[in-house]
């Protein structure tokens, strides 16, 4: 029997006006993926996160930057989790990945080994991160959102395909705007996403320039409040002698998931200078005070973006696998 054409149109049509871009290998994720397979997997999860999350407070911070860097280079894949060996030198080693935290890498180990416990080869180190990631922001009281699941696990992870893919502190805004749109996100996504900097820290060599050195004339950038900088300089003046000093993105209330970071930028309190241009640039501007004044805005718009980025470049079926150990592939790639 013949499909009928209407019927077809009325199934492609909500695709032409979604705000995720359809692909076949987004259309085999579901929530309930490993319902039969795996039936406990979210409360496994839930469990490794909240207890590293007690001992470690940073682990929220660090498994969501965690979760950024992997899908803005090559997708939801895993592959900033593989370990460089002999034949290869993977993501994690490229420069922009090196500050990238242990507890971040240690939660998802933990994890991986506690499914694996129960349900051994099911369950994509790609999807544990993707749940760990969600797990661990609600628990720190952002907003819960859905997690589709059934990503396999890439076969490939190099440090030569990181160069250009993220966006950098000492990029122009317009910069960032770019980079965002080449991965399919609009300004307003770019500006929720970055309310993740809510959490964790930076350290202090990645923001000292503006302490100390921003101009030939002028050594402290004066977007900063005054008294903001003061205390900033006063944590950082022996930074380069102990490059693991650091500052909390959000001083206020940094192992929180809420609204204060905007507030931060509209005060002069964008520790790096990204921040600063998120509420200085004019495209950006308008969602800065827009969240700094509805927090409920501000996690929806959170949680759509996100749930956007964990479908971002996804491997289904054979284009990837499920590992057994989430640093590294089954099989040795030469």
């Amino acid at each position: 029997m013949a499909f009928p054409s209407f019927l077809f149109l009325l199934i492609l049509l909500p695709l032409f006006f979604s705000n995720i871009p359809f692909s076949l290998s987004q259309s085999q994720l579901s929530p309930d993926y490993y319902r039969q397979s795996c039936p406990n997997l979210d409360n496994i999860i839930r469990d490794v996160v909240t207890t590293k999350q007690i001992s470690n407070p940073t682990t929220a911070a660090g498994t969501l930057r965690l979760f950024f860097h992997d899908c803005m280079i090559g997708g939801c894949d895993a592959s900033v989790l593989i370990s460089s060996n002999s034949f290869n030198k993977a993501e994690r080693d490229a420069d922009i990945n090196l500050s990238l935290p242990g507890d971040a890498f240690d939660v998802i180990v933990r994890a991986k080994t506690a499914v694996e416990l129960s349900c051994p080869g099911v369950v994509s180190c790609s999807d544990i991160l993707a749940l760990a990631t969600r797990n661990a922001i609600t628990m720190v009281g952002g907003p819960f959102y859905t997690v589709n699941l059934g990503r396999k696990d890439s076969l490939v992870s190099t440090q030569s395909s990181v160069e250009g893919h993220m966006p950098l502190a000492n990029m122009t805004m317009d910069e960032i705007i770019k980079k965002f749109e080449s991965k399919n996100f609009t300004v307003q996504e770019l500006v929720a996403l970055t309310g993740a900097h809510t959490l964790g820290f930076a350290h202090c060599k990645e923001f000292a320039y503006r302490l100390f050195r921003y101009s030939k004339t002028v050594p402290t950038d004066p977007a900063y409040n005054p008294k903001y900088a003061e205390a900033l300089k006063k944590l950082c003046h022996n930074y380069e002698k102990d490059p693991a000093m650091s500052a909390f993105n959000d001083v206020m209330t940094p192992s929180k998931f809420d609204n204060l970071y905007y507030q931060n930028l509209e005060k002069g309190m964008g520790l790096l200078e990204s921040d600063n241009a998120l509420f200085q640039n004019p495209k950006t501007r308008p969602f800065v005070q827009l969240y700094a004044k509805n927090q409920t805005a501000f996690f929806n718009d959170f949680a759509r973006a996100i749930e956007k980025l964990s479908l971002n470049g996804v491997k289904t079926g054979n284009q990837g696998e499920v590992r057994r150990k989430c640093d590294a592939f089954n099989s040795i790639h030469i």
